[in-house]
């Protein structure tokens, strides 16, 4: 059924006559007629009825006439819900991104696009770092922020990926560890001490065998888990070492307590963060300008930096081009 011929049976249903919704709509009064005709076919009875110059509802119309209002309103509501939806001022962005970096970067990106963006809603979903699973929280997502390049995907939605920042690495220690007040440590200086990290499936894992194969030994792993907090809180209670992401300045990681964080002397302890989205759809205007701004600030340097473990101690890299 046309909405259209719905629109123009309720004005006239109104009190307006033909005459006043043909200009109004810019449709031929000859149009709106047949129109309405038409309606009475698909209804089965007539809605309308001629008193002078102006047609009335019959009873039927009298009948009809209230859903046809209620049908109105709620498409009417809909098609504004889309449009706020869409605008690039208030619509809505979905962004997948890792947990460990959602104490941090997601934040800071979040909170300097609001500043130019106040009224953008944000649908926030964590996903893990495991290269199996598939892009943008399978498809749901807009963006995702994470240490996942997907540069070898097989099959699953095409998506480009842009390099955004370098995350150095520290290993993380107890705080009475006899290596606890050391600026900086090469793993083989741990290398007969038990070790806390992600399940083999993770990226952050795979990248600390890796270290730890190129400095000479296998970490022996004594637990493993899912999570970065437990990884951490399994440090503080003095259970082993870590390889961990470097904590940000002002995080909760950041504070002094019960874990210390060495700078790792070994080539290669840092870990890369991409921002990755659709390659085979637009996206909607809102999530294209946050793209925008996350490209922008990472282009100028404007990322946030790792917490200092010394007065003079290194900065972050800067993304590699």
């Amino acid at each position: 059924m046309d909405t259209d011929v719905l629109r123009w049976f309720k004005q006239v249903a109104e009190g307006s006559t033909v005459t006043e919704v043909s200009e109004l709509e810019s449709v031929t009064q000859s149009g709106i007629s047949r129109a309405l005709a038409r309606l009475d076919e698909q209804v089965g009875t007539p809605l309308l009825q001629r008193s002078g110059r102006r047609l009335r509802l019959t009873r039927a119309g009298e009948v009809f006439k209230p859903y046809v209002d209620v049908v109105l309103h709620q498409l009417d509501a809909g098609l504004a819900a889309v449009g706020h939806f869409v605008s690039p001022e208030t619509g809505t962005v979905r962004i997948a991104f890792q947990q460990s970096l959602g104490t941090w970067l997601v934040p800071d990106l979040v909170r300097t696009f609001r500043t130019g963006h106040s009224a953008v809603e944000f649908h926030l979903t964590q996903v893990g770092d495991e290269p199996a699973a598939g892009p943008l929280d399978d498809g749901v997502a807009d963006l995702e922020i994470s240490t996942r390049p997907f540069a070898d995907q097989q099959g699953g939605p095409p998506v480009r990926t842009r390099l955004i920042a370098v995350e150095p690495l520290r290993l993380a220690v107890p705080r009475d560890h006899q290596l606890a007040g050391q600026p900086y440590v090469r793993l083989a200086e741990v290398a007969a001490e038990p070790f806390i990290s992600m399940r083999p499936a993770s990226l952050l894992r795979r990248l600390t065998d890796e270290l730890c194969g190129k400095a000479g030994f296998h970490p022996e792993v004594v637990f493993e888990g899912d999570d970065l907090s437990n990884v951490r809180g399994f440090v503080a209670a003095g259970l082993g070492v870590a390889v961990v992401p470097a904590p940000r300045a002002g995080s909760p990681e950041a504070a002094i307590g019960p874990v210390r964080y060495l700078a790792i002397a070994d080539s290669g302890a840092e870990r890369a963060i991409y921002l990755t989205w659709p390659a085979a759809r637009p996206l909607l205007p809102a999530a294209e300008l946050f793209r925008e701004h996350v490209i922008s600030r990472a282009s100028g340097g404007q990322m946030p930096a790792p917490a200092l473990l010394f007065p003079g101690s290194a900065p972050a890299a800067s993304p590699r081009r």
